[in-house]
């Protein structure tokens, strides 16, 4: 009885905010002579604040037309830009820079909408060593990370230099497709200093104190030993993938829509994903070092706490993730 009295009362409360909500609108709208699509696009600066509530609005709609704009194709944002106008009974003559910010909001919409799809294709299209396309990228990644160190055969152990885990890396990519190779060799191509040097972090030696207690009970050749016993320390290319892992879900669920929003002033598209990939290696790796865990067996809680800390700085609406990539200029005039 009290669940269905909880669930009743729930069931009101919706309605009843629901039918405000409506209300307050309607008198805000008679008030200011302007709808809410007017509101925000001229009370809110531009980047993920616009364009967030812009997409909640019109998802929130009652009207079919407004529903389904944030999922047209790109081709036809011009024309819906144009029947919602209609429809809100907004003259563009007198209300010309409404257009442009409602185009630039739907883009960013639309354009997310269609880079989760892109993605998702590649991250399901699997690794193929037949395809001569597949292996001319894998040969690449490590021309890339290893120029002065010519890969001896196909089938190799050098793979695992590299942080693969076997002597083929195909094996590898079961979890992310070729999603995780793009991320890879687009991180080992365009941010190349970077990415070698963390390749090279990667493999070093850390060093760890041994205590009096310790020294007492080791021969000599164990006390090195025990000194150097961890790396920095993971397999690069397969922490690669796995931060690809954590991008596509950071993308998938929506929480990407700040930094996307702010960065990309139309479209956001895969370049901005592989952007955004960089930047997380390169963080996951400063992350990993400040932590320092006694084991790759921590690898885990790691990437959880880093995670964790990633989602937290995208709840900020004016967060652009990638520092060289700050919000454009270009959207100041939208």
């Amino acid at each position: 009885m009290k669940h269905f009295l909880r669930m009743f009362v729930q069931v009101c409360l919706y309605f009843y905010c629901k039918c405000l909500w409506r209300c307050l609108k309607f008198v805000v709208r008679k008030l200011t002579g302007r709808c809410e699509l007017q509101r925000i696009c001229y009370n809110i600066k531009p980047g993920a604040s616009r364009t967030m509530k812009i997409e909640t609005s019109l998802r929130g709609s009652k009207n079919k037309l407004l529903q389904t704009s944030v999922s047209v194709h790109p081709d036809a944002i011009e024309k819906t830009i144009d029947d919602i106008m209609e429809l809100k009974k907004i003259n563009p003559d007198i209300n010309p820079q409404l257009g442009v910010s409602l185009q630039a909001c739907l883009l960013q919409i639309v354009g997310y909408r269609n880079l989760i799809a892109e993605v998702e294709k590649l991250r399901r299209e699997p690794y193929d060593s037949e395809n001569p396309q597949h292996e001319e990228m894998l040969l690449k990644l490590w021309k890339c990370l290893k120029p002065d160190c010519p890969l001896e055969a196909r089938i190799s152990k050098q793979w695992c230099e590299i942080g693969f885990q076997g002597d083929d890396p195909k094996t590898d990519f079961r979890g992310m497709g070729l999603l995780g190779l793009y991320n890879l060799l687009y991180f080992a191509e365009q941010d190349a200093a970077v990415a070698q040097q963390v390749l090279s972090d990667s493999l070093q030696p850390k060093y760890r104190d041994v205590t009096k207690e310790e020294l007492s009970q080791l021969s000599k050749a164990e006390w090195e030993k025990k000194r150097f016993d961890k790396a920095i320390g993971y397999s690069f290319a397969i922490v690669g993938i796995n931060i690809t892992d954590l991008a596509y879900n950071l993308l998938v669920s929506g929480a990407l829509k700040t930094h996307f929003y702010n960065v990309a002033p139309e479209v956001p598209t895969l370049s901005h994903f592989q952007q955004t990939f960089c930047y997380l290696m390169h963080e996951f790796h400063k992350f990993w070092i400040e932590e320092d865990p006694l084991d790759i067996m921590e690898f885990n809680r790691v990437r959880e706490k880093f995670h964790k800390r990633i989602l937290k700085q995208l709840q900020n609406p004016d967060m652009a993730l990638c520092p060289h990539f700050a919000a454009s200029e270009s959207l100041i005039n939208m």
